[in-house]
């Protein structure tokens, strides 16, 4: 009952930067993590960013230096700020998030449908 929207997917060159949006509508009572993930064609989905209710961030080792994640809990919405693209970062980007319903206190664990990310000259 928790929809998760991606914005911000494009075809750049590399070296070029991207911000992409994740904005999470509901009867959402409270999010706990937000992450962004990524699949490639014939991989399986990876993590890319997480980042906790409390601020803490983790990276996977590929991205480090180069992603920021970041998110507005007032705005329900997490940020990836991607610098220095390579064409292996070439991937749909994906959006997750999970905590608790106004509904009782229910959790919940959402999914974007996702944002095309093309690194290329």
């Amino acid at each position: 009952q928790v929809q998760l929207v991606e914005s911000g997917g494009g075809l750049v060159q590399p070296g070029g930067s991207l911000r992409l949006s994740c904005a999470a509508s509901g009867r959402i009572f409270r999010i706990n993590a937000m992450g962004w993930y990524r699949q490639a064609p014939g991989k399986e989905r990876e993590v890319v960013a997480g980042i906790t209710s409390g601020g803490s961030t983790n990276y996977a080792d590929s991205v480090k230096g180069r992603f920021t994640i970041s998110r507005d809990n007032a705005k329900n919405t997490v940020y990836l700020q991607m610098n220095s693209l390579k064409p292996e970062d070439t991937a749909v980007y994906y959006c997750n998030a999970d905590g608790f319903l106004s509904d009782f206190y229910r959790r919940f664990d959402s999914w974007g449908q996702g944002t095309q990310v093309t690194v290329s000259s």
